[in-house]
Parts: structure tokens; sequence; C-alpha cells
């Protein structure tokens, strides 16, 4: 696991042993840039077979923004366990709070949204991050998210 830490990108395999997450709800496909307690970027292909598309709206397919805020907290997680590394395998991450979510554009089939996140502040075990999600370049989502090791 040490390996991963030393790595500036991280593929879904290696994403698997770092998360505890599985389809239909892990959202994260690849991380391609990761700076321990620093930022990290991650990726998602969101294609026209996502399970919420079936509800989220039948005809006009819009990727919830929940999921988007998820999938931006689970590529925080993927730093969290790379800048305390003693935590992987021993610890889970929890989501333990958002502020300031504001959603500007709907995410659709056949985009892909890069999940850029930056360390804010990091006390011990809790971390606070910056989280923007863009999709061509746009803004899509942005908060600040927390998030702390249990």
């Amino acid at each position: 696991m040490e390996d991963i830490v030393k790595k500036k990108e991280i593929d879904i395999q290696e994403i698997m042993r770092l998360l505890p997450h599985r389809y239909p709800f892990l959202l994260v496909d690849r991380i391609i840039s990761l700076i321990p307690s620093q930022s990290v970027t991650g990726l998602k292909n969101v294609t026209a077979n996502e399970p919420c598309f079936q509800g989220h709206f039948p005809g006009q397919p819009i990727f919830p923004g929940v999921l988007i805020l998820e999938g931006m907290a689970q590529t925080g997680g993927c730093m969290a366990f790379c800048s305390i590394p003693e935590m992987i395998g021993e610890k889970l991450i929890y989501f333990a709070g958002i502020d300031k979510a504001r959603f500007r554009k709907p995410v659709v089939p056949g985009d892909q949204i890069e999940y850029r996140l930056q360390m804010l502040r990091q006390k011990r075990m809790v971390m606070v991050m910056k989280g923007q999600a863009f999709v061509d370049d746009q803004l899509v989502t942005e908060a600040e998210l927390m998030a702390s090791f249990v």
C-alpha cells in the first residue's frame, strides 16, 4: 500500500484498495494527479447506463448533484489516505460536513467530470478540502468538504 502514496496517478484497482466503495457507488474512475496533503485531481466518466438515470430524469438524464459531491468526496478520500498512509487498511474516512455547495451546470451522459481538490486545513485526522468539479474546463459544482478518519 505504501507504493500508492508515491504515485502521482492511481488506477481503479488501487482506488478500490483505498476506498470501500464499489459499483454502483464508486464514483471516481482514476486519479490523474496527487500531491499528499496538498491536492488531488480525479476523473469520473459519466455513461448513459448509470443506474441513477432510470429516475433522474427519464427522457432528460442529469447526473445528480449529490453524486457529484460524493465523487468529489471519494477523490478527497484518496488524497486523505495518501496523506496519512498508516490509515490505509486500518480506518475508514467518513464524509463529515459540506459547506458552500453550488451547482453551476448540469452533467449529462457522455461528460467526463474532473474533480479538483485542494487541502485547506488538516488537523490530525480531520481534513477540510476545497473541491471543484469541471466538465470540459467549465466549473459545474463546487463545495468545501470535511472528512474524518474513524
